[in-house]
Protein backbone atom coordinates (compact mmCIF):
# COMPACT_ATOMS: atom_id res chain seq x y z
CA UNK A 1 0.00 0.00 0.00
CA UNK A 2 1.32 3.45 -0.91
CA UNK A 3 2.11 5.91 1.87
CA UNK A 4 -0.62 8.46 2.57
CA UNK A 5 -0.68 12.12 3.43
CA UNK A 6 -1.38 12.71 7.12
CA UNK A 7 -5.01 13.01 8.21
CA UNK A 8 -4.39 16.72 8.86
CA UNK A 9 -2.99 17.26 5.35
CA UNK A 10 -5.96 15.39 3.88
CA UNK A 11 -8.45 17.45 5.90
CA UNK A 12 -6.77 20.73 4.92
CA UNK A 13 -6.79 19.66 1.25
CA UNK A 14 -10.47 18.71 1.14
CA UNK A 15 -11.65 21.66 3.22
CA UNK A 16 -9.71 24.02 0.93
CA UNK A 17 -11.21 22.28 -2.10
CA UNK A 18 -14.75 22.66 -0.76
CA UNK A 19 -14.17 26.31 0.12
CA UNK A 20 -12.84 27.04 -3.39
CA UNK A 21 -15.70 25.33 -5.18
CA UNK A 22 -18.20 27.21 -3.03
CA UNK A 23 -16.38 30.56 -3.15
CA UNK A 24 -15.94 30.90 -6.91
CA UNK A 25 -19.66 30.95 -7.78
CA UNK A 26 -20.39 33.53 -5.05
CA UNK A 27 -18.84 36.34 -7.08
CA UNK A 28 -20.52 35.16 -10.27
CA UNK A 29 -23.87 35.28 -8.46
CA UNK A 30 -23.08 38.68 -6.93
CA UNK A 31 -22.35 40.17 -10.34
CA UNK A 32 -25.86 39.29 -11.49
CA UNK A 33 -27.56 41.45 -8.86
CA UNK A 34 -27.88 45.22 -8.90
CA UNK A 35 -26.08 47.13 -6.14
CA UNK A 36 -27.85 46.46 -2.88
CA UNK A 37 -28.01 44.09 0.08
CA UNK A 38 -28.25 40.86 -1.93
CA UNK A 39 -25.14 41.71 -3.94
CA UNK A 40 -23.33 42.77 -0.75
CA UNK A 41 -24.24 39.44 0.87
CA UNK A 42 -22.71 37.39 -1.97
CA UNK A 43 -19.57 39.53 -1.99
CA UNK A 44 -19.31 39.17 1.79
CA UNK A 45 -19.36 35.38 1.38
CA UNK A 46 -16.79 35.51 -1.44
CA UNK A 47 -14.46 37.77 0.56
CA UNK A 48 -14.90 35.79 3.78
CA UNK A 49 -14.24 32.47 2.05
CA UNK A 50 -11.23 34.03 0.29
CA UNK A 51 -9.69 35.09 3.60
CA UNK A 52 -10.42 31.63 5.00
CA UNK A 53 -8.72 29.99 2.00
CA UNK A 54 -5.70 32.26 2.59
CA UNK A 55 -5.48 31.04 6.20
CA UNK A 56 -5.97 27.41 5.11
CA UNK A 57 -3.16 27.67 2.55
CA UNK A 58 -0.82 29.13 5.17
CA UNK A 59 -1.75 26.20 7.42
CA UNK A 60 -1.25 23.73 4.56
CA UNK A 61 2.18 25.02 3.60
CA UNK A 62 3.26 25.17 7.25
CA UNK A 63 2.01 21.62 7.81
CA UNK A 64 3.70 20.43 4.62
CA UNK A 65 7.09 21.75 5.74
CA UNK A 66 6.68 20.13 9.16
CA UNK A 67 5.23 16.89 7.73
CA UNK A 68 6.61 16.26 4.22
CA UNK A 69 4.26 14.51 1.81
CA UNK A 70 4.80 10.84 1.00
CA UNK A 71 7.53 10.29 -1.55
CA UNK A 72 6.62 9.60 -5.13
CA UNK A 73 7.56 6.14 -6.41
CA UNK A 74 11.19 5.90 -7.51
CA UNK A 75 10.06 4.78 -10.99
CA UNK A 76 8.08 8.03 -11.50
CA UNK A 77 9.53 9.84 -14.56
CA UNK A 78 11.33 13.08 -13.76
CA UNK A 79 9.04 15.09 -16.05
CA UNK A 80 5.97 13.96 -14.14
CA UNK A 81 7.66 14.82 -10.84
CA UNK A 82 8.35 18.33 -12.12
CA UNK A 83 4.77 18.80 -13.40
CA UNK A 84 3.35 17.53 -10.10
CA UNK A 85 5.55 19.71 -7.90
CA UNK A 86 5.10 22.76 -10.13
CA UNK A 87 1.33 22.43 -10.16
CA UNK A 88 1.15 22.09 -6.38
CA UNK A 89 3.46 25.03 -5.62
CA UNK A 90 1.84 27.26 -8.26
CA UNK A 91 -1.57 26.46 -6.74
CA UNK A 92 -0.28 27.37 -3.28
CA UNK A 93 1.19 30.59 -4.67
CA UNK A 94 -1.87 31.73 -6.62
CA UNK A 95 -4.14 30.79 -3.70
CA UNK A 96 -2.08 33.16 -1.54
CA UNK A 97 -1.94 35.94 -4.14
CA UNK A 98 -5.68 35.93 -4.86
CA UNK A 99 -6.83 36.70 -1.28
CA UNK A 100 -4.13 39.35 -0.91
CA UNK A 101 -5.26 41.12 -4.08
CA UNK A 102 -8.88 40.68 -3.00
CA UNK A 103 -8.07 42.28 0.35
CA UNK A 104 -6.31 45.16 -1.37
CA UNK A 105 -9.43 45.72 -3.49
CA UNK A 106 -12.02 45.29 -0.73
CA UNK A 107 -10.01 47.19 1.86
CA UNK A 108 -9.18 50.17 -0.33
CA UNK A 109 -10.14 52.92 2.12
CA UNK A 110 -12.68 50.83 4.04
CA UNK A 111 -12.89 47.86 6.43
CA UNK A 112 -12.98 44.35 4.97
CA UNK A 113 -15.92 42.17 6.01
CA UNK A 114 -14.99 38.74 7.32
CA UNK A 115 -18.22 36.90 8.05
CA UNK A 116 -19.70 38.91 10.95
CA UNK A 117 -16.72 41.12 11.83
CA UNK A 118 -14.87 43.86 10.01
CA UNK A 119 -11.13 43.57 9.52
CA UNK A 120 -9.11 46.76 9.23
CA UNK A 121 -8.98 48.29 5.79
CA UNK A 122 -6.10 50.09 4.17
CA UNK A 123 -5.57 53.75 3.35
CA UNK A 124 -7.29 54.75 0.10
CA UNK A 125 -4.95 54.09 -2.81
CA UNK A 126 -6.76 53.92 -6.15
CA UNK A 127 -3.73 52.96 -8.29
CA UNK A 128 -3.01 50.04 -5.94
CA UNK A 129 -6.69 49.06 -6.02
CA UNK A 130 -6.67 49.04 -9.83
CA UNK A 131 -3.48 46.95 -9.92
CA UNK A 132 -4.91 44.52 -7.35
CA UNK A 133 -8.13 44.25 -9.38
CA UNK A 134 -6.20 43.50 -12.58
CA UNK A 135 -4.12 40.80 -10.88
CA UNK A 136 -7.23 39.35 -9.23
CA UNK A 137 -9.25 39.23 -12.45
CA UNK A 138 -6.44 37.59 -14.46
CA UNK A 139 -5.44 35.42 -11.52
CA UNK A 140 -8.79 33.68 -11.56
CA UNK A 141 -7.89 32.17 -14.93
CA UNK A 142 -4.62 30.90 -13.48
CA UNK A 143 -6.63 29.29 -10.66
CA UNK A 144 -9.01 27.67 -13.18
CA UNK A 145 -6.13 26.36 -15.29
CA UNK A 146 -4.21 24.93 -12.33
CA UNK A 147 -7.29 23.34 -10.79
CA UNK A 148 -8.18 21.77 -14.14
CA UNK A 149 -4.60 20.51 -14.51
CA UNK A 150 -4.69 19.11 -10.96
CA UNK A 151 -8.03 17.36 -11.55
CA UNK A 152 -6.86 16.08 -14.96
CA UNK A 153 -3.77 14.62 -13.31
CA UNK A 154 -5.95 12.92 -10.72
CA UNK A 155 -8.25 11.48 -13.39
CA UNK A 156 -5.20 10.28 -15.32
CA UNK A 157 -3.83 8.50 -12.24
CA UNK A 158 -7.22 6.97 -11.39
CA UNK A 159 -8.58 6.02 -14.83
CA UNK A 160 -5.51 5.47 -16.98
CA UNK A 161 -2.54 4.59 -14.80
CA UNK A 162 -4.65 3.03 -12.03
CA UNK A 163 -1.72 3.51 -9.69
CA UNK A 164 -3.60 4.34 -6.49
CA UNK A 165 -2.22 7.88 -6.34
CA UNK A 166 -5.58 9.32 -5.25
CA UNK A 167 -5.58 6.96 -2.27
CA UNK A 168 -2.73 8.99 -0.79
CA UNK A 169 -5.15 11.89 -0.25
CA UNK A 170 -8.04 9.77 1.06
CA UNK A 171 -8.53 8.19 4.48
CA UNK A 172 -7.85 4.45 4.60
CA UNK A 173 -10.81 2.42 3.40
CA UNK A 174 -12.16 -0.55 5.29
CA UNK A 175 -11.19 -3.88 3.77
CA UNK A 176 -14.07 -5.73 2.14
CA UNK A 177 -15.50 -8.58 4.20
Amino acid sequence: MAARYTATAQALHWITTAMLFLMLPFVWVAENFPPGPVRVFWYLLHESFGITVFLLIIARVTWRFAHPPPSLPAKEPKGLRVVSASTHWLLYGVLLVMPVTGYLMAGNGQPVPFFFVNLPGLPKNDPLGVLANTIHVYGQFVVYALVILHIAGTVWHVAIRRDGRLDRMLPPQRPEA
